[in-house]
C-alpha cells in the first residue's frame, strides 16, 4: 500500500484476517452479527441480527454460564472481557472452537450489558478430541458451583413473584440449559399455573385447573412430593400416555418435573424441559434439585411478603381519607409516604373534618363550611402503633363533630388514649399478677405509647386559624412573597402522656395568597436530618417553588425522599427514615391588593409568663433570617429584650409585641413597636458602672436607625427602626 492511500475499511481488514464483528444489547435481546460472525457461529455468512436465544444455542451451554461471569468481572475492574467459547451445530456437535473479545459497558438505568467485540477462530483444541470435549473456561464443576452461588444471590433479591419468575427463567444452568420452565402452584384440589416461560401465551390452558388426580407428572409431584425425571419422549409417553398428546406439541426431548418444597410442606412443582436429551445424571440432578429448593424459598417469601404488602396496602386505603370536596377560597394538598418496611401504614395519619356550622364561636365567622385540619404521629412503626392511630384518629373526628373546641379536642383524645394505653398495659400484666411486679413494670415501660397532634379549625371565609398542638412541630407559613416563616403556637404534652393535660390555642389569619404547611417530623428528618438543618433543607424548598399545592406537595416529598436526597444526607446519617405525612392549605388571592415584600409577627408577653420573651426573641430571629447583616439581627434581639424588659420590671401590664419588615431585599425597614398599657413613659438615665438596670433607652439611642416614643391616651409605644442598608453599628 502505498504512502497517502487511504486506508481499508474496518471490516474488510477483520474479514482479511478471519475476525468477525458483533454487537450484543441485553436490554433488547438482541445481537447483531457480520458476516465473518455469522459463519464462525455456524450460520450463513451474511450480516444478520439475531436474538439472544438463537445465538445461544450455538454455544456450549457450560460457556455460555463463564461468559456472564467474565463480562460482568470485566465491567467491575474497567478491562476487556476475553473467553473462548466452542461452537456447537444443530446436533450439539462441537464445530469449532473461536475466541472473543470485547468491551462491555454497563447501563445503570436500563440496568442492562452493552458489548461490541471480535470472534476468532483458535486451532485448538481439535473438535471432537477429549479436549474438545471439555469446558474451555473451567472445568464443569466449579462452573456448577459458580452457577449455584449466582441463582441463590438472585432469587434472594428477587421481592415478587414476577421477579422470582423472570430470575428463573433467565438461569443459565452449566452443560445443560432448559428452554422451558413453568411453575405450577395447588389450590384446594387441583393445579394453577403461577407462571411460565418457553411456550407462546395460551398453551398453559390445557393445564390451568387441572385436577391432582390427573395422570400428569406434575399432579404427581405434588402428590407425592418426589421428582419426575423423563429423559426421552417414548419415556414420557410410556408413563403418562393420557397426558402425553398434551405435551408431545411442544417438541421437547427430555422433562424434569421438581417439587417445590417449604418446611416440609409441598407447595407446588417446577418443571424444566429441554429440547435435546439429557441424561439427568446424578450431578444434573442435584443442580436441579438445589436450584427446585431454593426456587421455593424464593417463591414463598415473595408471596408472604405481597400478602403483607396488599393487606397494608387495603389498611392505608382505609386510614388514610381524602381530602373531600373542594373548599371554596382554599386548596389543599396532602401526602402519606410509609417508611418502606414491611407494614405500608405506621403511626402517622391526616385527616380533614367538617365541623357542624351551628358551633360557631367566632364572631367574625359565617358557621358555614367550617372545617378541621389534623396531623399526627403516633410513636412507633409496628402494628400497635397502626392500631392506636386508628382509634385515635376516629375519637378525634367523633370530638371535633360534636362541636368541642380545638383545646378540648386535644384534652379528651389525650385522655382517651391514656385509658387505652392503662388498659392495655393492665391486660398484659396477666390475671393474678404471679409473674413479679417488676417483670409488669417493665413490660408496660417497654410499650409506653404517646402521639403527638396538631389540630387546627380553619374558617375559609375569613382565613382565621384556631390552632391547638400536642407535642407536634409548629405550622410554617409561606407568604405571599414567597417568605417562608415557621408560625409559633402554643402547645402542651403529647396526646397519652397526661389525661389532664391542656392545650392552649393559638389564633391567626391566613392572608389571600398565603400557605399553611404543617407534617410529622419524617419530613423534616428524613435522610439523616435532624430538626435544624431539616428545616433549612424544607424552607429552601418551599421559598423556591412556584406551583401550586398538589404540584409542592410532589416537590416537598421528593426533596427528601427521592434520589436527588441521597446525596444531600444531614448529620445524622445513621438515622432510621420515619413515615412522612404532610398537609397543605393555601388562601387564594381574591383580587384585593396583597401587600408586596411585607412580613410581621405578633405576640403578647403577659407579666405572668416572663418566658415568654424568649419567644419573642425567637420570633424575631425567625423574621430575620435572611437579614444581610447578622450583627443588625443581634442588635434586634436585644433592643426587644430591653424593652420587654422595660415593661414587665417597671409596670404590672402585659405588652404587645408587633414586628414588621418592610421593603425589596437589600433595602428593607425592621419596625419593632412594644405597647402597653401604663401610664408612666420611660426616661433615659446614665446608670453607673455598677447599676444592674437604666440602660435600656441608652441602647436603643445606640444602636437604632430611628426610634421613639408615643403616648396612646391609656397607655404608650416604644418603638425603634433598623435599616437593612444601613452599616452595622
Amino acid at each position: 500500500m502505498c504512502t497517502g492511500e487511504p486506508l481499508p475499511a474496518v471490516g474488510d481488514v477483520l474479514a482479511s484476517l478471519a475476525t468477525g464483528m458483533w454487537h450484543w444489547d441485553t436490554a433488547t435481546g438482541l445481537v447483531s452479527v457480520d458476516a465473518e460472525a455469522a459463519r464462525l457461529l455456524g450460520l450463513p455468512a451474511r450480516e444478520a441480527t439475531l436474538r439472544e436465544a438463537q445465538v445461544r444455542a450455538r454455544l456450549h451451554p457450560v460457556d455460555w454460564n463463564e461468559i456472564t461471569g467474565v463480562v460482568q468481572l470485566a465491567v467491575a475492574e474497567g478491562t476487556l472481557a476475553e473467553v473462548r467459547i466452542r461452537i456447537m451445530d444443530e446436533r450439539n456437535r462441537i464445530i469449532r472452537v473461536v475466541r472473543s473479545r470485547s468491551r462491555p459497558t454497563f447501563d445503570a438505568r436500563k440496568k442492562a450489558y452493552k458489548l461490541i467485540g471480535t470472534l476468532q477462530e483458535v486451532a485448538e483444541p481439535t473438535p471432537g478430541s477429549p479436549a474438545g470435549r471439555r469446558a474451555v473456561t473451567g472445568d464443569w464443576r466449579r462452573s456448577r458451583e459458580a452457577f449455584l452461588l449466582d441463582a441463590g444471590r438472585a432469587l434472594a433479591e428477587a421481592r415478587s413473584t414476577a421477579e422470582v419468575l423472570r430470575v428463573a427463567a433467565g438461569l443459565s444452568m452449566p452443560g445443560f440449559s432448559p428452554d422451558g420452565l413453568a411453575v405450577f402452584g395447588v389450590q384446594a384440589d387441583r393445579l394453577t399455573i403461577i407462571g411460565h416461560h418457553g411456550q407462546r401465551p395460551g398453551d398453559e390452558g390445557p393445564f390451568v385447573h387441572m385436577a391432582l388426580e390427573t395422570d400428569y407428572p406434575a399432579a404427581e409431584v405434588v402428590r407425592t412430593g418426589r421428582a419426575v425425571y423423563l429423559s426421552s419422549p417414548g419415556q414420557y409417553q410410556s408413563r403418562y400416555p393420557l397426558t402425553w398428546p398434551l405435551a408431545e406439541r411442544f417438541h421437547r426431548h427430555s422433562w424434569a418435573f421438581l417439587p417445590l418444597t417449604v418446611a416440609g410442606r409441598t407447595m407446588g412443582a417446577w418443571m424444566a424441559a429441554f429440547t435435546y436429551p439429557v441424561a439427568f445424571t446424578p450431578d444434573e440432578r442435584s443442580v436441579l434439585t438445589t436450584v427446585a429448593r431454593m426456587l421455593a424459598q424464593a417463591l414463598s417469601r415473595a408471596g408472604t411478603a405481597e400478602t403483607e404488602r396488599e393487606l397494608s396496602e387495603g389498611l392505608q386505603r382505609s386510614m388514610m381519607p381524602t381530602l373531600g370536596p373542594d373548599v371554596p377560597g382554599m386548596d389543599m394538598a396532602a401526602r402519606y409516604v410509609p417508611t418502606g418496611g414491611g407494614l405500608q401504614v405506621g403511626g402517622d395519619w391526616y385527616d380533614m373534618i367538617p365541623l357542624p356550622g351551628a358551633t360557631s364561636r367566632s364572631p367574625t365567622s359565617s358557621g358555614s363550611g367550617r372545617f378541621a385540619m389534623v396531623i399526627g404521629d403516633v410513636q412507633g412503626h409496628d402494628v400497635r402503633a397502626a392500631g392506636l392511630m386508628g382509634q385515635l384518629r376516629i375519637a378525634l373526628r367523633a370530638y371535633a363533630c360534636e362541636g368541642h373546641r380545638p383545646d378540648a379536642v386535644l384534652s379528651r383524645a389525650s385522655r382517651f388514649l391514656h385509658g387505652i394505653l392503662a388498659a392495655g398495659a393492665d391486660g398484659e400484666g396477666g390475671e393474678d399478677g404471679e409473674d413479679g411486679e417488676d417483670g409488669e413494670d417493665a413490660d408496660e415501660v417497654a410499650d409506653l405509647r404517646f402521639a403527638t397532634c396538631l389540630y387546627a379549625e380553619v374558617d375559609p371565609r375569613t382565613g382565621v386559624l384556631e390552632v391547638a398542638r400536642a407535642g407536634h412541630p409548629d405550622p410554617v407559613i409561606r407568604m405571599a412573597d414567597g417568605t417562608v416563616l415557621q408560625r409559633p403556637t402554643a402547645g402542651g404534652l403529647p396526646l397519652g402522656i397526661d389525661p389532664d393535660s391542656d392545650y392552649p390555642t393559638t389564633r391567626f389569619t391566613l392572608e389571600p395568597g398565603e400557605t399553611m404547611m404543617i407534617c410529622t417530623d419524617g419530613l423534616i428528618e428524613t435522610g439523616g436530618h435532624d430538626l435544624d438543618t431539616g428545616w433549612q433543607r424544607i424552607r429552601t424548598l418551599l421559598e423556591r417553588h412556584g406551583g401550586d399545592a398538589e404540584e409542592l406537595a410532589d416537590a416537598l416529598v421528593q426533596a427528601v425522599h427521592g434520589p436527588s436526597s441521597h446525596h444531600t444526607t444531614g448529620p445524622l446519617a445513621d438515622r432510621r427514615e420515619d413515615d412522612i405525612a404532610v398537609l397543605l392549605l393555601s388562601r387564594r388571592r381574591d383580587g384585593r391588593a396583597v401587600r408586596p415584600r411585607l412580613r410581621h409577627t405578633l405576640m403578647t408577653v403577659a407579666q405572668a409568663e416572663p418566658e415568654r420573651v424568649s419567644v419573642a426573641r425567637r420570633q424575631l430571629r425567625e423574621l430575620l433570617h435572611d437579614w444581610s447583616s447578622e450583627e443588625h439581627v443581634d442588635s434586634a434581639v436585644l433592643l426587644l429584650s430591653e424593652t420587654l424588659a422595660n415593661v414587665l420590671l417597671h409596670t404590672d401590664v402585659d405588652a404587645l409585641v408587633l414586628a414588621e419588615v418592610s421593603g425589596e431585599r437589600g433595602e428593607r425597614r425592621l419596625r419593632v413597636e412594644v405597647t402597653d398599657a401604663g401610664d408612666d413613659l420611660p426616661h433615659k438615665r446614665r446608670p453607673g458602672e455598677l447599676a444592674s438596670s437604666g440602660r435600656g433607652l441608652v441602647l436603643i439611642e445606640l444602636l437604632a436607625d430611628a426610634w421613639g416614643v408615643v403616648p396612646r391616651g391609656q397607655g404608650k409605644s416604644i418603638w425603634f427602626e433598623l435599616y437593612e442598608a444601613s452599616p452595622a453599628r
